[in-house]
């Protein structure tokens, strides 16, 4: 279970506990009940992590709205955005093994993470991985319930593929930004966990032919 779980547990238990004490009992169920989600929204189930050459995972679990190929940096890249309700798992994922070589906080609105215009007016965090050649975007976007995206590294960390990274609380939205020579495994309406599900497979580059990362990040830059 992520920590702010137990935040939320025992404070709703110490709150109980005072309506008992002031009030009249059945009072205190609803305060009970919230608890309880809370410590179940926090939950955060092991996963078995694809080791295939080339694996995009998905950074969270929900379900997919969007795949499509838009123009993002100056180049075509392949987008895949999930949408997560209040009752999917909210730890967040590293797609891919590599170095995190950018995050940028963009504050914004909370319109419903369901809406287009909420991949660009939505308060978000944007963090960019190099690794392997390859550089994956992925946003963890606000919605209308969520209120506070947390995200636990910082520039120049390593990460592994399907790490945890940090989570977006109460109903969110992530998107997946990414070649557009991989080959997507997914389609809208399919349901995805986080780390666990393969949503691109990237081609793997010949020794001889590999780009650098520092090239790569250049090519989304321009």
């Amino acid at each position: 279970m992520v920590r702010d779980g137990y935040f939320y547990g025992v404070g709703s238990a110490v709150a109980a506990g005072l309506i008992l004490w002031l009030a009249w009992w059945p009072y205190a169920i609803p305060v009970l009940l919230l608890g309880a989600f809370c410590l179940w929204f926090f939950r955060d189930p092991e996963r078995q992590i694809p080791n295939q050459p080339g694996a995009i995972v998905s950074p969270g679990d929900g379900k997919v709205t969007d795949v499509s190929v838009i123009n993002y940096g100056g180049a075509p890249r392949t987008r895949i955005s999930i949408f997560l309700n209040v009752f999917n798992v909210h730890v967040n994922r590293a797609p891919i093994a590599g170095v995190i070589r950018e995050v940028r906080y963009q504050r914004g609105k909370f319109l419903n993470a369901m809406g287009a215009a909420s991949a660009d007016e939505n308060e978000q965090n944007i963090v960019t991985v190099a690794g392997e050649g390859r550089t994956v975007v992925f946003k963890q976007i606000a919605g209308l319930i969520a209120r506070r995206i947390v995200f636990d590294m910082k520039v120049g960390d390593t990460v592994a593929r399907g790490q945890r990274v940090g989570l977006i609380k109460f109903g969110s939205r992530v998107d997946v930004f990414f070649d557009a020579d991989a080959a997507i495994q997914v389609k809208p309406g399919d349901h995805v966990k986080g780390g666990a599900t393969v949503l691109a497979l990237l081609p793997v580059r010949q020794p001889g032919n590999s780009v650098s990362a520092a090239e790569q990040e250049v090519s989304w830059k321009r």
